[in-house]
């Protein structure tokens, strides 16, 4: 599917919590640098709070993208996973690369509860599964610094940015990582990845509005 020329903005943390690599940003690396007619940024942002939310909007003002995707590693997730909303709640388990470890405190005093993303969560899901990648809707960014970027992008997109679409994607533990760990923990080899995140966003520049198809959990 052809689509009119844009541009899009997608970010990924660099290593935390004593991993060597954030497979967010590595993945990230390997998207090529247009998909179609769609230009496709890439950007590296601290896993620090606050911070990260601050980079994201230095690059919306550098490169005015149509539309940001930040990328986060989650661990414990054996999937590509697109989330749907984000919290106004920092509660950090572990500090951040800058030693904050906030409890029970709001990403943004003035802000909503909670934003959903506004980029078509089901139809990258779709796309993902389509290209034989395991993939699904998540409805937890979390608490930690990747719900935090999530909030900060979807309440600056709400507050200053209103044209611009905005979500977050989880991906596992890269292959090499799993090594040491648990029997059991699960990973993905970053090409898979990348092109995971390649089928994201061309749902992103394919769809104005998102499917209509049954995904959600049962428990």
């Amino acid at each position: 599917m052809e689509v009119s020329e844009m541009k899009i903005l997608i970010t990924g943390f660099d290593p935390f919590g004593g991993e060597c690599v954030n497979p967010a940003y590595e993945a990230v690396k390997l998207l090529p640098d247009t998909i179609g007619n769609v230009q496709i940024v890439k950007m590296e942002i601290p896993t620090v709070f606050g911070e990260a939310g601050k980079a994201v909007e230095k690059g919306i003002l550098e490169h005015q993208p149509d539309a940001v995707i930040c990328v986060g590693q989650a661990g414990r997730r054996a999937d590509i996973e697109v989330e749907r909303v984000a919290i106004n709640l920092a509660e950090a388990p572990i500090p951040d690369n800058a030693g904050n470890q906030p409890m029970d405190v709001k990403v943004q005093e003035d802000g909503d509860t909670a934003y959903f993303a506004t980029v078509p969560v089901k139809a990258m899901v779709k796309n993902i599964n389509d290209h034989g990648i395991p993939a699904s809707v998540s409805y937890t960014a979390g608490t930690y610094v990747c719900n935090n970027v999530m909030y900060d992008l979807l309440y600056l997109l709400d507050k200053k940015y209103p044209s611009i679409r905005g979500g977050f994607i989880h991906v596992p533990y890269a292959t090499e990582q799993g090594v040491g760990k648990p029997v059991g923990t699960a990973t993905m080899e970053l090409s898979t990845i990348s092109k995971a995140l390649a089928y994201a966003l061309e749902a992103v520049a394919w769809n104005e509005e998102d499917v209509k198809i049954h995904m959600g959990i049962t428990e």
